[in-house]
């Protein structure tokens, strides 16, 4: 599987951005995605998932109510919407992949990433 994230960009605070992660090659089965974003010098940290049929998500607490994780299999995309971003959100964003029914908060749990689309919020 290839994952290939966009939609990265320059923003201000208080603004909204729309991330995108297109999945290409063995996209057949169940599917679980994941987001998660690493400022610099700072570890790789959870922001969103989403199961397989899309119909249950999970978010990191500092994002709830924020952000929005969906999908489109006709598409084989998923997507991260993200309202009343922060500066301290700047950071590169990962889409990851896991042939599974479920979804994980961990890194170590997704078997694809994609390369990173990078956001950066201005104060």
């Amino acid at each position: 599987v290839q994952l290939q994230a966009s939609g990265g960009g320059l923003v201000q605070a208080g603004g909204s951005l729309r991330l995108s992660c297109a999945a290409s090659g063995r996209t057949g089965g169940s599917i679980a995605m994941g987001w998660f974003r690493q400022a610099p010098g700072k570890e790789r940290e959870f922001v969103g998932a989403i199961n397989w049929s899309g119909d249950s998500t999970y978010y990191a607490d500092s994002v709830k109510g924020r952000f929005t994780v969906s999908r489109d299999n006709a598409r084989n995309t998923v997507y991260l919407q993200m309202n009343s971003l922060k500066p301290e959100e700047t950071a590169v964003y990962y889409c990851a992949a896991r042939f599974s029914s479920v979804y994980s908060g961990s890194p170590d749990w997704y078997d694809y990433w994609g390369q990173g689309t990078l956001v950066t919020v201005s104060s």
